[in-house]
């Protein structure tokens, strides 16, 4: 086995048990049936109402761990949605609330929760307020901004 075989190898194991502890966490924290519910449910019903966040949150996949495990989770701070008949896509602008605004891991975090919801059909685009870049220091408001693959607005 090459060494470039190998360090594939160990990296395929550790994203696994990333990937079991993630499911684990969650699965700890949540109840399945309202999860199911809120991700079966098109999130256009859930405008207005206590349960549009937690429907966010139901969309997430591995980062929910994070989010949830490190007393942290996401604010809406926008949102706009196309009201014709053929179509209906959220384009939403999120805040990280509790401990994720000054976590260093942020980054990552945006990230995930940007690719996560955007898989999800009704949700065209995901951005973030420009306020969370002042919970940043120097450094990782420069990283953020030179590599991070969200936008801020």
């Amino acid at each position: 086995m090459s060494d470039d075989d190998l360090v594939a190898k160990y990296a395929a194991e550790a994203k696994a048990a990333m990937s079991s502890e993630a499911k684990r966490r969650i699965d700890e924290l949540t109840d399945p049936v309202e999860e199911e519910r809120l991700r079966s449910t098109s999130l256009l019903n859930f405008i207005g109402t206590g349960d549009f966040i937690p429907a966010l949150l139901s969309r997430l996949g591995e980062v929910r761990a994070a989010l949830d495990g490190h007393g942290g989770g996401i604010a809406v701070s926008a949102l706009d949605w196309g009201k014709d008949t053929a179509a209906s896509e959220l384009d939403l602008v999120l805040d990280l609330t509790g401990a994720c605004l000054s976590c260093g891991a942020a980054p990552g975090t945006l990230e995930g929760v940007k690719t996560d919801l955007e898989a999800d059909d009704e949700i065209c685009r995901i951005r973030f307020s420009s306020a969370l870049l002042d919970t940043f220091d120097e450094l990782g408001r420069e990283f953020i901004l030179a590599h991070g693959a969200v936008e801020f607005v």
